[in-house]
């Protein structure tokens, strides 16, 4: 428990402290966020706000979750490293695209098709690294890896992982849109991704997890490194996480959920991300199809922008049901080790 409280303890006071160094070296240099002109007006008023803190938000994590193994009896496991590995890449991936928007000061960064085939090599290279060297479960999975009883076999559970990493980072990526809003429901997230590490490491006859507390270690980190971050990130934002943050964001989401075997147990957990994404895809298909919108405008939370509700009513009531679907996602994952017996 020590090395977990190490793991967010630090990531948090380094995302505190990193990230207004950060948000003065960009002032240096003049790089500031460019807005898309199609976005709600109230929006325009944030041109020139700092940007890429997501970059602070994983390195501090990053650093956090090695400082912690410093902790007699904290062991580094192949699947954390390779999360890590993939949290790294896929918030390179973001930066770029970062870069690229504050370079030309438009909205537009990487190509879509080309940020969408790089996350999907990253994906397919982690599962395959997970499969070959950390041995991961090949059975889809609930709660637990027998919970359902259907073994997918290396080719199904690549083929999950890379559907899993995909829409996890582009659903953060959606949420990603309002001050403090991503940075705030991946905390939740997070934390109870900590929680269920936790148990998982207490329990290993139920849930066969190997290492489970190193993968506690990475939640933890991202934890504590969400929440610095959330200091400067709350309204009004001092800087944004941009794709640097929610693209590793999403990647580190997905990798826990797949090497702690609850995979459909994710959709639960985040079930603010899923919202927001599945009202963009309501958004498209409705426009093609019937030629009118069902939203003002997607994501969902723009929607209630339009409505005139104050960003920080949308922000903090999309917090409250982002705590919900997490409390939720917790009370099944325990119903299901109270009705094995399970006695803690």
């Amino acid at each position: 428990m020590i090395a977990v409280m190490l793991a967010g303890g630090i990531s948090m006071v380094l995302a505190l402290v990193g990230t207004p160094a950060f948000i003065r070296w960009q002032h240096a240099q003049g790089i500031g966020q460019p807005i898309r002109d199609d976005g709600p007006s109230g929006h325009h008023t944030k041109v020139g706000t700092p940007t890429m803190g997501g970059l602070v938000l994983v390195v501090a994590a990053v650093i956090g979750y090695f400082v912690s193994h410093l902790r007699p009896g904290a062991v580094f496991s192949r699947a954390g490293l390779l999360i890590i590995a993939a949290v790294a890449i896929a918030a390179a991936i973001g930066l770029v695209d970062d870069w690229l928007k504050v370079h030309y000061q438009n909205s537009l960064g990487l190509d879509a098709r080309i940020k969408f085939g790089l996350l999907v090599v990253v994906a397919i290279a982690f599962a395959l690294s997970v499969q070959v060297w950390a041995s991961a479960r090949t059975e889809l999975a609930f709660t637990r890896y027998d919970s359902i009883g259907l073994d997918l076999g290396q080719a199904g559970w690549i083929a999950l992982a890379v559907l899993m990493i995909v829409a996890t980072t582009n659903a953060v990526n959606f949420t990603d849109g309002l001050d403090g809003l991503a940075a705030g429901s991946s905390a939740f997230s997070f934390g109870a991704l900590v929680i269920v590490g936790f148990w998982q490491f207490r329990n290993p006859e139920v849930y066969a997890v190997p290492q489970a507390l190193d993968l506690a270690l990475t939640a933890a980190a991202f934890t504590g490194a969400s929440i610095g971050f959330l200091w400067w990130n709350a309204a009004p934002a001092r800087i944004f996480m941009g794709d640097t943050g929610s693209l590793g964001i999403g990647a580190g989401l997905a990798g826990l959920a797949l090497v702690m075997n609850v995979h459909l147990l994710l959709p639960v957990l985040g079930g603010l991300f899923v919202l927001e994404v599945l009202s963009v895809v309501v958004q498209v298909a409705s426009f093609k199809i019937f030629r009118r919108r069902m939203f003002r405008m997607a994501p969902i939370h723009h929607h209630f922008e339009l409505l005139d509700w104050p960003q920080t009513t949308v922000v903090v009531r999309f917090w409250i049901l982002a705590g919900l679907c997490t409390a939720l996602a917790l009370g099944v994952f325990y119903a299901d080790f109270i009705n094995l017996g399970g006695i803690e």
